[in-house]
């Protein structure tokens, strides 16, 4: 909430809005509305062609999911089943494709509630950002196997596992994107302590706290009720906790 009064409270110019400038306070909350628009229709824009992209490939996609995935064959139950995956698998795999042009978009809406000073920083903001998420989406396509083969060793030995399409997919796509998103906690800490509305003070003074809470991001994040899948999300979590909290310290903040 504190940087969207930034935001609301800042001109176009950068500069305050005082309490004798109604009008002109109205008028910033509409241009930011109208900001807030265009973010979106871009951000849309950017997610429908790419997941027109995504939708030409994406019996190839599921190939390599499948692989990932380590499944020979899926099966689906009704007769639309398989234009459901490829729709499915589409936007999901949009919505990666174009979050660099989303993220962007986002940083720009926020960018007017930064001072001067910080506004230098929005560059390398977007691309740590769009990096991070690309770690994310890489560490869960990585993981994937050794995630599969762990669930799957705890099935008695003569069960068989027969994957139903929706059910498989839901899983690693959800799998995949929850790790993108939360994998950006990093630089939203590290943004909050560069316009100092946290410090790293206060994150280590509510040290466990984080760690509770990082937990139950892990559990929200992931699909299934296995205790597996969230670990391995909560270890690289408070990993990059303790080091964004060190190197906020570290530069005086």
């Amino acid at each position: 909430m504190a940087i969207l009064d930034r935001v609301l409270r800042r001109g176009p110019a950068g500069g305050p809005v005082g309490e004798d400038d109604f009008e002109a306070s109205r008028m910033t909350i509409l241009e930011h509305l109208g900001a807030l628009r265009r973010v979106l229709i871009v951000s849309m824009i950017a997610w429908t062609l790419s997941t027109i992209v995504a939708f030409v490939f994406w019996k190839s996609i599921l190939e390599f999911l499948k692989g990932r995935g380590q499944v020979a064959h899926l099966i689906y139950t009704t007769p639309t089943g398989g234009i459901t995956l490829g729709l499915k698998i589409a936007l999901v795999v949009g919505l990666v494709i174009a979050a660099p042009v989303w993220i962007q978009q986002l940083w720009w809406f926020v960018s007017p509630g930064l001072h001067k000073n910080e506004r230098r920083l929005v560059m390398p903001l977007i691309l740590a950002t769009i990096l991070f998420f690309a770690i994310g989406v890489a560490f869960a396509l990585f993981s994937l196997p050794l995630f599969m083969r762990i669930l799957q060793s705890f099935a008695p030995a003569d069960f068989v596992y027969l994957p139903i399409g929706d059910d498989f997919l839901n899983f690693i796509l959800f799998l995949i994107l929850g790790f993108g998103i939360v994998f950006e906690m990093p630089v939203v800490i590290f943004a909050l302590g560069l316009m100092r509305i946290i410090t790293s003070k206060w994150l280590y003074a509510n040290r466990f706290y984080w760690v509770i809470g990082i937990g139950v991001l892990s559990n929200v994040m992931t699909p299934g009720v296995d205790p597996i899948t969230p670990l391995f999300m909560w270890i690289p979590l408070y990993l990059f906790w303790e080091a964004t909290a060190l190197t906020l310290k570290l530069t005086g903040r």
